[in-house]
């Protein structure tokens, strides 16, 4: 069994925000699959379904974001989950916009949700999937930028990212170690 997690706030205000980014993807990879978004448990949302013959769970942790790892750690144990099975998509400020980068391991950074999962979980070890937002302009501040919906002239190129994180994350349900599917998708 695999478990996806997309970072994001809960709520209808937040819902096609830069930080939300990974609840977006998600989305995709659900319609993409005809999943539904039919559970909850420790403070997430989820579907449950297949992709080929894997068992996937897609989750949204609805704790707001600086505190994501509160429901990711208990899913896990719930479904006894291993850390390699495991994948997080979320936003990334230091990317440019429509970028993606996977990595299996590596510090927040910067961003509080991965500080959360980090702190939960007890490692840095993860595989993820950072999605490029790129940095705010001048005079705006990250919170302001983080929180605003992408500007129209950016639409193509997130789609793409988006489509792109979908694609790269059915690559590795598929059976492909989660090295290779950065060897894949890393190059573009």
């Amino acid at each position: 069994m695999k478990m996806i997690v997309g970072l994001g706030n809960p709520g209808d205000k937040y819902k096609g925000t830069k930080h939300n980014i990974g609840f977006i993807t998600l989305d995709e990879l659900a319609y993409q699959e005809n999943m539904v978004y039919n559970k909850t448990k420790f403070e997430a949302v989820y579907a449950e379904g297949f992709i080929g013959a894997e068992k996937v769970l897609l989750v949204k942790p609805q704790t707001f974001m600086n505190e994501s790892g509160r429901s990711i750690r208990p899913l896990l144990d719930y479904y006894q989950i291993e850390l390699e099975d495991l994948v997080v998509v979320y936003d990334d400020l230091d990317l440019p916009v429509g970028k993606i980068r996977l990595r299996q391991k590596g510090s927040a950074g910067g961003h509080n949700g991965i500080k959360s999962i980090i702190q939960h979980l007890g490692t840095q070890d993860f595989n993820r999937i950072r999605i490029g937002i790129d940095r705010p302009e001048a005079g705006q501040t990250v919170i302001h930028h983080v929180l605003s919906n992408f500007p129209k002239v950016q639409h193509e190129d997130i789609l793409f990212a988006v489509k792109d994180s979908a694609a790269a994350l059915k690559y590795w349900v598929e059976g492909h170690p989660f090295i290779d599917t950065m060897n894949q998708f890393n190059k573009k």
